[in-house]
């Protein structure tokens, strides 16, 4: 029986849909209703799914006898904070995304399906009464059991975490087999003021001290941590960690990649004797579930992950650092494409907290923002250390004679740094062995069934791969097209330049470092063993390496092919070419040992090209952002795209044609608002179904998101959206 003053709930649900849904709240639960953030199960359709409650109310826009009541109520108290709950308010709204599909894409998998939040303990561990009394010479054909008990009788309880930094799980589980250690788990305990480092703090040069002087950390502001490659950006990081651990705070770090976990995680824990978590999608759901409930509940301390790092619940968030900010992989390409540098910045507003936004080389955005005095810019000009900034020196490829890509002025320069002992990064950004397989008789070209692309030769898998939709097949050994056998692989790729150099230097590791390479779990981390031993080597890789690694004994960085980031089609190819020029560039020279960047192209004369290495990044950004002006791109215009795909291109473009007679129905084109398009993407076909885009862009922000209220409801109702996936992508990274 229902309660004679009915309570409504709003609840989101993950579904496509933009907008909540209402249910009744039993007798049964009126006297404990759920509140705002918490779950609940509900009847939707055919099936019972979990939703999440947005708001409790006394009136809905349906009648009372045609909703439904809910069937359960997961949580008692709030799964999210107010704070943390309006973001995602904020961000379903700013990026015109369905609200229930916002929520629950970025919670952990086992909470989208019911389960209970973890109860936070901590597992230690302790020597039994048996392994108290083991004899000095037990154990010796074990030498890793051994060393593991040894530590273990030192001290009555040592956290599991701290063990597993230098013993293995295996030895862990041995000796407990043999009754000689046991399991305690015990709920946490803040850790004492004067116990929160392991290691000293490292002494500042003056950029630091004056950067680390002009960051404040009682309310918000916004810091851009303007530093070159090796200035000790990262010292500046730990030491405003530090801060807020000592206020009792936690510190939410972002990183762009996986990779960049396994080292910056081991900086954090040897500075730091406080609980950490990682959050990433390499986790598997129970280990994202604990870390997620350990930020939430405050245990964890120190909170390291990727994009969606940024909706991790935290108790008492003091501080948010927002590492290599400029890193296209903060924004989501898929779904819910949100920014998560953008919303970090909203996040520590509504928290009342500094965010430290740092890069060697900063997106043309958060410059425009410090321009208009939205963000202080501290600057680091020198690299700490006795390191310098490595010298450059552009080869002309029209004068050299290649061999699978490589000049042989830069071969002799690779030999060189290999006979003084120091380490080589070749850095091109095609990973597979070439790019083109073609037949030299008739002139064809192995191509994607399904996209606009061409496939790419992986020798090493024997297959034919294409990088956009993952298609496969088995290399051809016989041209279909004229029977002839004489085929090519045209074209150089990461796997080719690596057998290359290898058969070039026998003697030397020549280790590649790509999304095919690094698949297996531990293979980025022999990497960074082999190159961190300061031996010899050749590292052969994609952008994968050119992204915040620190690698000592790297005196020389060549790039192979520099040019294909000089004509592109979108706006911001030039914006990214200089970034990941001077990103990879930077890996060179980072020890005492003077560095050089060889940087291969044909057109070295090219002013762009010029300007990045005679007069550097700043400059080169901001004749950059003096051309977006003048052409009212981002940031100084406002942008969002719609984007249409289908198995039949009329109907993509039909939709956006549509869409766009609507949008000039509700806001005719104006010098502040304008249009284009429809126009084909530019790989118009793509996993076999081909994509069409309509660009909207205005000189106000609060006008384009006006727009794009009105009109994303009015879209869904349009007969040609019935035929086609569409979206909506504000603020894009991608055309």
């Amino acid at each position: 029986m229902l309660a004679s003053k009915p309570l409504i709930i709003r609840v989101a649900i993950p579904s496509p849909l933009r907008r909540s849904f209402d249910y009744l709240v039993p007798d049964s639960f009126a006297e404990s209703p759920p509140q705002r953030g918490c779950r609940v199960r509900v009847p939707f359709g055919k099936r019972e799914v979990v939703g999440l409650v947005i708001e409790s109310t006394d009136s809905s826009d349906f009648a009372l006898e045609k909703l439904k009541p809910i069937s359960a109520i997961i949580d008692r108290q709030p799964l999210l904070p107010e704070s943390l709950f309006k973001l995602f308010i904020w961000a379903a709204n700013y990026y015109q995304h369905p609200i229930g599909d916002a929520l629950f894409s970025t919670l952990p998998v086992l909470l989208r399906s019911g389960s209970e939040l973890p109860e936070i303990q901590i597992a230690n561990w302790r020597a039994t009464t048996l392994g108290k009394g083991l004899g000095p010479d037990s154990l010796k054909r074990s030498p890793r059991q051994r060393a593991l008990m040894d530590d273990l009788l030192a001290e009555p309880l040592i956290r599991e975490d701290l063990l597993l930094e230098t013993h293995s799980r295996a030895a862990l589980k041995q000796l407990r087999e043999k009754d000689l250690i046991e399991l305690v788990m015990q709920k946490p305990e803040p850790v004492a003021l004067n116990n929160l480092l392991r290691e000293q703090p490292l002494k500042l040069h003056e950029s630091q001290q004056k950067a680390m002087d002009a960051i404040e950390y009682h309310g918000f502001k916004s810091f851009l941590l303007d530093g070159v490659t090796g200035s000790g950006k990262t010292e500046i990081y730990l030491q405003g960690i530090e801060k807020v651990l000592r206020y009792g705070r936690q510190a939410l770090i972002l990183i762009p990649e996986i990779s960049l976990t396994p080292q910056t995680e081991k900086r954090f824990r040897d500075r730091f004797n406080v609980p950490l978590v990682t959050l990433n999608s390499g986790l598997t759901d129970k280990a994202r579930l604990d870390a997620w409930a350990r930020a939430k509940s405050g245990e964890a301390q120190i909170i390291l992950g990727t994009r969606s790092a940024i909706f991790t619940p935290l108790k008492d968030p003091g501080l948010i650092i927002l590492d290599e900010e400029h890193d296209q992989s903060y924004k989501q390409q898929e779904g819910f494409r949100y920014s998560a540098r953008d919303l970090a910045v909203i996040r520590a507003k509504q928290e009342n907290i500094p965010i430290i936004l740092g890069s060697a080389t900063p997106s043309l955005e958060s410059l425009n923002n410090c321009n208009q005095q939205r963000y202080q810019h501290l600057v680091l000009d020198t690299r700490a250390g006795k390191a310098v900034q490595p010298s450059w020196a552009l080869v002309d490829l029209k004068a050299e004679t290649l061999e699978c890509g490589i000049g042989r002025s830069t071969l002799a320069a690779i030999r060189e740094t290999i006979s003084n002992k120091q380490q080589v990064l070749v850095f091109l950004n095609r990973r597979g062995f070439a790019p083109t397989l073609l037949c030299h008789q008739c002139g064809w070209v192995a191509e994607c069934r399904s996209c606009d692309a061409r496939l790419t030769v992986h020798r090493g898998r024997g297959r034919l791969i294409c990088h956009h939709c993952n298609y496969q097949q088995r290399t051809v050994h016989q041209c279909p097209s004229c029977q002839g056998r004489e085929l090519i692989a045209a074209g150089e790729g990461t796997e080719r330049s690596e057998a290359w150099l290898q058969e070039s230097f026998p003697d030397t590791p020549v280790l590649r470092v790509d999304r095919d390479s690094t698949r297996n779990k531990g293979a980025m981390q022999k990497v960074f063993d082999t190159a961190n031993s300061g031996e010899p080597c050749i590292l052969v890789g994609t952008q994968m390496l050119a992204k915040g690694h620190h690698f000592a004994n790297i005196t020389l960085v060549v790039v192979l092919d520099a040019d294909s980031g000089l004509f592109s089609a979108d706006f911001r190819s030039h914006e990214r070419m200089g970034q990941l020029l001077v990103q990879v560039a930077g890996r060179s020279g980072r020890g005492s040992a003077a560095g050089k960047v060889i940087v291969q192209t044909h057109q070295p004369q090219h002013p762009l090209l010029q300007l990045l290495i005679n007069e550097g990044y700043s400059q080169y950004a901001k004749l950059l952002l003096d051309q977006r002006q003048l052409t009212q791109l981002p940031p100084y215009n406002q942008m969002a795209i719609i984007r249409a795909e289908s198995n039949n291109p009329n109907s993509a473009e039909m939709f956006l044609r549509a869409a766009r007679n609507l949008a000039e129905t509700i806001s005719p084109p104006s010098p502040d608002l304008g249009y284009l398009g429809p126009l084909p993407a530019l790989m118009e076909k793509r996993a076999g179904r081909f994509c069409y885009i309509l660009q909207l862009s205005g000189q106000r922000r609060s006008n384009l998101q006006q727009l794009l209220s009105t009109l994303c409801p009015q879209l869904e109702k349009l007969p040609e959206a019935r035929q086609v996936r569409w979206s909506i992508d504000v603020d894009p990274q991608e055309l």
